[in-house]
């Protein structure tokens, strides 16, 4: 009789796909469930997949920074296309005394010049005259990684279950690792929802091999390559819980931003447009929380893909002993 413990991971997000993976390799029978039909059914399948730990130190505490240094070698680990082309913040002319305000909150990058800058992105030569240049980060494709972490589940001897009609007994499981976000409110009262609006473009006009952070005083926009000239464009610090679809100005800024970045833009495909509710904590900082053996993870914020693998092993830290 086997002697590893059984358990059941709610929500196929980042969170549960990370802690589902973490907890398998560390020698559990996992289970995954999440009731939304397939992974990423949540606020993960419109993240912007950016790794980028020192960036993240402009308005978050050191702790994130401290806890994901680590995030892009754990995601490289797990999935194949991981870019690790670093990041570029960039700022319109009228607001290019926002890079320097940038620059003192955040460490381990390059101030550059117009030169440097078209030699990193050749698309965007003469537009832009000063950047910062965050050399050690990275980027993922949210959908692709967590189909990748599914796979990589399942490799593993996991099992996922994906329909709310078959939703396993907590009963028959030694732990529950709950990764559902805003739905478990209930046992979580401090969470709030913090609203993330994306758009998908397609522009063969345009090539990009990193992330860019267009800097705004209002509210800073990124724009993150993928495959095949699309682009996801989006803004994730929107303090409002309303989940309704994206109003005409929300996607004003995000188009002109894009646009200010390159005007070839302005031709772009709208692919797909999108808003969901990030659960987050009141400091915005991610935790796994037991309450006997059920462990919460939870309040990802905007750092999903950055701090999930650390949370993960603090689940799995609780489940198995700390690993040595």
């Amino acid at each position: 009789m086997s002697n590893k413990p059984h358990i059941l991971v709610k929500g196929a997000g980042v969170a549960g796909m990370t802690a589902a993976v973490t907890l398998a390799e560390r020698g559990g029978v996992v289970t995954l469930y999440d009731s939304g039909g397939r992974v990423g059914a949540g606020a993960s399948w419109m993240a912007g997949g950016m790794l980028a730990p020192w960036c993240e130190a402009e308005s978050a505490p050191p702790e994130v920074t401290e806890q994901s240094i680590e995030s892009v070698d754990w995601w490289a680990a797990h999935v194949t296309d991981v870019t690790r082309a670093g990041s570029l913040v960039l700022a319109p002319a009228r607001d290019v005394g926002e890079i320097a305000r940038f620059g003192r909150r955040t460490s381990h990058f390059e101030t550059i010049d117009g030169a440097e800058i078209a030699r990193l992105e050749p698309d965007l030569a003469g537009r832009f005259h000063k950047g910062l240049f965050f050399t050690d980060e990275g980027h993922v494709d949210p959908r692709k990684a967590l189909v990748a972490l599914l796979a990589r589940l399942e490799a593993l001897g996991g099992k996922a279950v994906f329909s709310a009609a078959n939703e396993p007994d907590e009963t028959g499981f030694d732990w529950v690792v709950d990764c559902t976000g805003l739905n478990v409110r209930q046992d979580l009262p401090t969470l709030r929802g913090v609203r993330g609006e994306m758009l998908l473009l397609r522009c063969p006009d345009v090539e990009l091999h990193r992330p860019v952070r267009m800097l705004h005083p209002r509210i800073p926009i990124y724009i993150v390559p993928r495959a095949d000239h699309v682009f996801m464009v989006g803004a994730t610090m929107i303090e409002s819980e309303n989940a309704g679809g994206m109003t005409v100005r929300s996607m004003t800024e995000l188009l002109n931003a894009a646009w200010t970045l390159h005007p070839g833009f302005a031709e772009a495909e709208i692919l797909e447009m999108g808003t969901g509710l990030r659960p987050s904590y009141p400091d915005n900082m991610p935790r796994v929380v037991q309450d006997g053996r059920r462990v919460f993870v939870n309040g990802m914020y905007r750092h999903g893909f950055l701090l999930s693998p650390a949370r993960a092993r603090e689940a799995a830290d609780i489940i198995f002993g700390r690993a040595a």
